[in-house]
């Protein structure tokens, strides 16, 4: 890798400036790639074979990865299918003169240099069944907000855990710790079916329940007209009829 372009040091977390990540990353190959729920990273490694720094991507709601001025993903529901010079807010460029770079108009991802991935909890796409039990134990706080913790598990966000709840039939507002443990196999598996589910469609605003989280929505499963709360800090939906 040649040099590193970060034009926004806002967009660099964990104490690092551009700087530090060029020292860094500069003269390194990509040695491998690998992710936990939110966080993609990728290893770097010397000329003499030996591994190096990492570096940690998030992206936020409106991030893509853009690939010699190829974007990845061609749109996100809640961002533009533009990619403009503005919205770079950090490259990588590489010997042969191609280029890696995080586009994110709204700037809500963000990118780490050696990023502490021991805090974040099992991946939601292969969470088992007592991982998820531990994760429940003791929890006073409500269900939803306790499946939006990564450090419970990783991986889940607003829209995924609406559409998980949804489907398992369990209120988002009850407290963590008062799932039983059938109730807690069920919503286990819902989260590993559910997430690969809305992976191969295309992404979390793919789900059942999607169209119908508007004001006035009514439950695409029995017609009841859906809450709509503040759970977590996260705006929320579900129906009262068979979410309990």
């Amino acid at each position: 890798m040649s040099a590193v372009r970060a034009p926004d040091d806002w967009f660099i977390k964990g104490g690092a400036d551009a700087g530090a990540l060029d020292l860094a990353l500069a003269g390194q190959t990509v040695a491998g790639l690998r992710r936990t729920g939110k966080l993609l990273m990728m290893d770097f490694g010397g000329p003499d074979g030996r591994l190096g720094a990492v570096l940690g991507l998030r992206f936020g709601m409106t991030g893509r990865l853009v690939m010699d001025d190829l974007a990845a993903i061609e749109r996100l529901e809640y961002s533009s299918a533009r990619i403009l010079p503005e919205w770079c807010r950090f490259e990588l460029r590489f010997d042969d003169e191609g280029s890696l770079a995080v586009v994110d108009p709204r700037r809500l991802g963000g990118v780490e240099l050696n990023p502490d991935d021991s805090r974040l909890g099992p991946d939601a796409f292969e969470v088992a069944d007592e991982q998820l039990a531990a994760a429940l134990e003791g929890g006073r706080n409500a269900l939803k907000a306790r499946l939006l913790d990564q450090r419970r598990v990783a991986g889940l966000g607003n829209l995924l855990v609406d559409e998980i709840l949804w489907r398992t039939g369990l209120d988002p507002a009850r407290e963590a710790r008062s799932l039983d443990e059938v109730e807690q196999k069920q919503l286990a598996e819902a989260i590993r079916s559910t997430t690969a589910e809305l992976a191969e469609r295309g992404g979390s605003h793919t789900g059942d329940l999607h169209l119908a989280r508007v004001r006035g929505g009514s439950c695409p499963r029995d017609g009841e007209l859906l809450d709509r709360r503040t759970i977590g800090g996260r705006t929320t939906y579900s129906c009262p009829r068979h979410q309990r």
